[in-house]
């Protein structure tokens, strides 16, 4: 299984669409607090339909909290300071994909504390800013599940 963790979330429409993602790819979905926002947000559940039900998701109080729960062995952090293509990774099972807020990223400390192939970035045009996170968050997802070669998914 896959791990997206979204840090410190501030758009409910964003969220909603990835844990409509999540709950499509079997991947889990970790939100660190304070999030921007109430998991009944009409925005939120309207973007994300109905499948609240088929997502697993959880709340942490903080980014240390995630990790001293869930020990990842491997934590990538997508950020357009990174310094690896994200494609260019090799994926494994229960691989962490952590993505920061629509408005602040990831804090400075956090991408200082990770080695170099572990920043990871979508290529853009020069003078582009950032990506939507809804769609970052599905571009590197499939991705690496397609690296995993789909496992649990139906291929027709």
């Amino acid at each position: 299984m896959l791990h997206i963790v979204l840090h410190e979330p501030d758009i409910p429409a964003n969220t909603g669409n990835i844990i409509r993602l999540c709950a499509n790819t079997g991947a889990a979905l970790h939100l660190i607090e304070p999030l921007g926002f109430e998991l009944d947000d009409k925005k939120l559940r309207r973007a994300g339909l109905d499948y609240h039900e088929w997502a697993h998701v959880q709340r942490y109080s903080s980014l240390n909290d995630f990790i001293i729960t869930r020990q990842p062995q491997r934590m990538f952090a997508l950020t357009t300071k990174g310094s690896s293509i994200y494609s260019e990774t090799k994926f494994q099972d229960g691989d962490v994909l952590l993505f920061g807020s629509e408005t602040r990223g990831l804090p400075a400390e956090t991408l200082d504390s990770m080695s170099a192939d572990k920043k990871l970035y979508l290529p853009m045009q020069a003078s582009s800013r950032s990506l939507n996170l809804s769609n970052t968050v599905a571009i590197v997802l499939f991705e690496a599940w397609k690296q995993l070669e789909f496992t649990g998914g139906v291929i027709k």
